[in-house]
């Protein structure tokens, strides 16, 4: 049996915005992106509130939907992210 790797804040994170993106301009519904990053819906939402109060996502309701769009600010963070992410990974980095 191997070792289960647990993801990191900065790896969730990551996947959170990733997830978001997705939806485009219209954003995406909290419970797709629940299903998406294998996060329950408290420990989601928490997570959106620390982007939320870091100008990097941005709520909505539409109807019976919570939505989360990614901003400016969200995907310019997003692809810097990734490129440390790929630098980790070059260097055998656990983060």
């Amino acid at each position: 049996m191997s070792k289960q790797q647990y993801r990191s804040k900065i790896g969730i994170i990551s996947e959170i915005l990733g997830a978001a993106m997705d939806g485009g301009k219209d954003g995406a519904m909290i419970s797709s992106i629940s299903r998406r990053t294998n996060l329950s819906h408290y420990a989601l939402t928490e997570n959106c509130q620390k982007l939320i109060d870091a100008g990097m996502v941005q709520s909505t309701n539409n109807a019976r939907n919570h939505i989360f769009v990614v901003t400016e600010k969200g995907i310019r963070f997003f692809q810097e992210l990734q490129k440390f992410i790929e630098t980790a990974r070059l260097v055998q980095l656990r983060f």
